[in-house]
C-alpha cells in the first residue's frame, strides 16, 4: 500500500490518480483506491481539505493526484447578484458548506433546501458535478486568513 504523506507543491508529475468526493477530501486519514487498481492511504495533517487537481508525495517518492469526484449537488446560476448572496447568506445561516464562483452556488444535494432557496425566488439544477467548498474564514489551507507572525490585532 503507498502511504500519501503530504501535498506536493508545484507540478510534479504525477504516476497516479485518485478520484475523491468531498467527505473523503476533508478526511487526514483514509483508505483508497488509485484509478488503476493500486491500494493506498491517506496519512495527512489534520485540517487539510483536498482539491481537484492536488498532487500528494507518497513515502515511496511517488506522486498522485487528486480528482473531485462528481457527486450530487444543487446548483443556483444566476446572474442576479442580489438573489445569490441572499442565497448564500441563508445557506450559510444553516451552515452548509457552500462552493462560491461568480454566477452560481452550489452544495451537496438536499432536497429541504432546494426548496427554501425556490422560495427565495432562485432556481435550483440537482446535477452531477464536482464539488469544491469554501474552507472557511479560518482555514489554514490558502483560503482563510491566517498570521504567523507575533501580534494580535482586530478585525
Amino acid at each position: 500500500m503507498i502511504r500519501l504523506i503530504s501535498k506536493v507543491e508545484g507540478e510534479a508529475v504525477p504516476t497516479g490518480r485518485v478520484c475523491l468526493p468531498i467527505d473523503s477530501r476533508i478526511r487526514s486519514r483514509l483508505r483508497v483506491e488509485l484509478e488503476d487498481g493500486r491500494e493506498a492511504g491517506l496519512f495527512l495533517p489534520r485540517g487539510l481539505i483536498l482539491r481537484g487537481g492536488d498532487r500528494l508525495l507518497g513515502e515511496n517518492g511517488e506522486v498522485v493526484e487528486v480528482i473531485a469526484a462528481e457527486e450530487s449537488v444543487s446548483t443556483i446560476r444566476s446572474e442576479n447578484t442580489l438573489l445569490l448572496m441572499r442565497c448564500a447568506y441563508h445557506l450559510g445561516n444553516r451552515h452548509v458548506p457552500l462552493q462560491v464562483e461568480s454566477v452560481l452556488l452550489r452544495y451537496q444535494h438536499d432536497h429541504v433546501l432546494d426548496d427554501m432557496v425556490r422560495g427565495l425566488g432562485a432556481e435550483v439544477d440537482v446535477e452531477m458535478a464536482p464539488f469544491e467548498p469554501e474552507a472557511g474564514a479560518y482555514a489554514s489551507e490558502g483560503h482563510g486568513h491566517h498570521h504567523s507572525h507575533g501580534h494580535t490585532h482586530s478585525h
